[in-house]
């Protein structure tokens, strides 16, 4: 597994070793003890979602708040995706930039977004199925987010906002210093 740190403090784009033959391809989606050794970090996983969407359905930013805060390891395994972590840990040097990466089932990569971060992905093809891998069970009580074209953070989704497929919660989320944050 190759291992590359992004621009936020413990945010990892992570390549599997992907075998391919005329039979088609497989690689490990998760190994605790590689994981651990490209990373440093523990990753128990709790919970594993996953969602389809068409294209243009921007999901996000969201994320769980208090002790039920969510570690992510997100994989794209259908379509091409645009997915973003935002660091909300206010004592963090990279709090409130964002990193932007690429998960495609072509590519393979997988990004892991650590505890105190917000999370969302832009769908780039026709559809596209995601798999969150997560260190802590679904809490709607802990369920929150930030509104996906807040101008303090100012993420850069590469298409028009007429463009973007929101939900009604997603449209009515709050701004990033609306938030009442606990990290």
């Amino acid at each position: 597994m190759k291992a590359e740190k992004t621009n936020l403090k413990d945010c990892w784009i992570l390549e599997p070793d992907v075998f391919e033959d005329e039979r088609g391809f497989f690689y490990e989606g998760f190994n605790i003890a590689k994981f651990k050794q490209a990373t440093g970090f523990d990753f128990e996983v709790k919970q594993i979602n996953q969602s389809r969407s068409a294209k243009g359905v921007l999901r996000g930013l969201h994320f769980q708040k208090g002790e039920k805060s969510q570690a992510k390891l997100i994989s794209c395994l259908e379509g091409e995706v645009l997915d973003v972590a935002v660091d909300l840990r206010k004592n963090s040097p990279t709090y409130s930039e964002y990193s932007l990466v690429r998960l495609s089932a072509h590519n393979k990569k997988h990004f892991y977004i650590p505890k105190g971060m917000a999370h969302g992905f832009l769908v780039l093809t026709d559809h596209a199925k995601l798999m969150y891998q997560v260190d802590e069970l679904y809490s709607k009580e802990h369920d929150t987010g930030i509104i996906f074209n807040d101008p303090d953070i100012n993420v850069s989704w590469g298409i028009p906002q007429d463009q973007i497929i929101l939900s009604e919660k997603d449209k009515n989320l709050p701004t990033l210093k609306e938030s009442k944050l606990d990290f």
